[in-house]
């Protein structure tokens, strides 16, 4: 495993569109770091498991950048961390502007490319990564193998993606979708995800796979870290190959043919970001260590097979403070069972 220091001038990190995210929020907390989670809304859970909070304009508010380059200035803040795709490539763009904090993300076109999954299909075919057979509307040729998926070109969980059987539905959600869709040729073997890191000359450092025993919504909610030799190398390959810095998480199937095709690459922490936690990744350390600009080796393979994940909804109640803002009811709040990875 790489060798990190330990922390002890508590490096501050501060998340963007924290929302749900409450286990990247804590697990960077206890790897020493202090957290600042900020978000529009404020009733987003992670708010509340930050050592500080603040609400800042919507991701498109023009207001943005200034108001996260203001917090990033009052608080000495040496790491930003974006949580979901909404603003990675603002985030990405505005780093000058959010210096000296590093922004742990790929470059714009980096970003840029992966949001649009049909323009990331043709990256994959241009650097020879295998990838599902993948088609504009009207371009779908008469030898297209069924059933083939309508998906939306820039989303995410799992929204506005429809299974067609044959032409006459293909037709059908073609018209019935009301964003702007791409299709794909289905893929028939098992799917797995990949949880990589890399450092900030592209490196991969690590490269998780799990499997997907269960999903609802395009997030995993149970699976199973997984010594899969060919699907570490190749994460690490599709991750060094598209340029990313940070996490990512490389989605793809096993074929029939032992084909490993790649449908989605997301540059940032995956939806079941504790399961390789458990597994020993040490993405949280690992990122400290970028943002102190400590030296990291690659790591690949070094985590723990076997570890099952199960993810279930937790709660959070709030009441308005003397101050007037909302605080939480408990005086602790709610906590995972297992804080650490092995504990109880």
């Amino acid at each position: 495993m790489a060798r990190v220091r330990s922390v002890a001038d508590m490096t501050v990190v501060l998340f963007t569109c924290a929302g749900q995210r409450v286990d990247i929020v804590s697990a960077f907390g206890r790897a020493g770091a202090t957290t600042i989670a900020t978000d529009a809304d404020p009733l987003a859970p992670a708010l509340y498991h930050a050592h500080r909070q603040a609400l800042v304009p919507r991701v498109a508010d023009p207001g943005y950048v200034p108001t996260l380059a203001a917090l990033v200035a009052e608080h000495d803040v040496a790491l930003v961390v974006p949580l979901t795709d909404l603003d990675q490539e603002i985030l990405s763009i505005a780093r000058a502007d959010l210096a000296p904090a590093l922004v742990l993300a790929p470059p714009p076109e980096v970003c840029r490319t992966m949001s649009d999954k049909y323009l990331a299909h043709a990256f994959f075919e241009r650097h020879g990564i295998p990838s599902p057979r993948s088609w504009l509307p009207a371009e779908v040729p008469g030898d297209a193998r069924y059933p083939l998926l309508v998906k939306v070109r820039e989303g995410f969980g799992s929204r506005h993606i429809y299974r067609a059987a044959n032409p006459d539905e293909l037709d059908f959600f073609l018209r019935y979708t009301t964003v702007d869709s791409f299709v794909q040729e289905a893929c028939r073997g098992e799917e797995f995800s990949i949880d990589v890191f890399c450092d900030l000359q592209g490196r991969c450092l690590n490269a998780i796979p799990r499997t997907m025993i269960q999903s609802k919504g395009g997030e995993s909610i149970k699976g199973r870290s997984l010594q899969d030799r060919a699907l570490i190398e190749h994460g690490a390959r599709v991750a060094e190959t598209v340029g990313i810095v940070g996490p990512a998480n490389v989605q793809c199937f096993r074929e029939p043919d032992g084909s490993l095709p790649v449908t989605d690459v997301n540059p940032r922490f995956g939806g079941a970001f504790p399961l390789p936690l458990a597994a020993g990744s040490r993405y949280p350390e690992l990122a400290l260590a970028l943002a102190r600009g400590e030296p990291l080796e690659p790591c690949l393979g070094e985590f723990r097979e076997g570890v099952v994940m199960t993810r279930f909804f937790s709660d959070l109640c709030l009441v308005d403070g003397d101050d007037g803002a909302l605080v939480p009811f408990a005086e602790e709040l709610p906590s995972p069972l297992a804080a650490e990875p092995g504990t109880a």
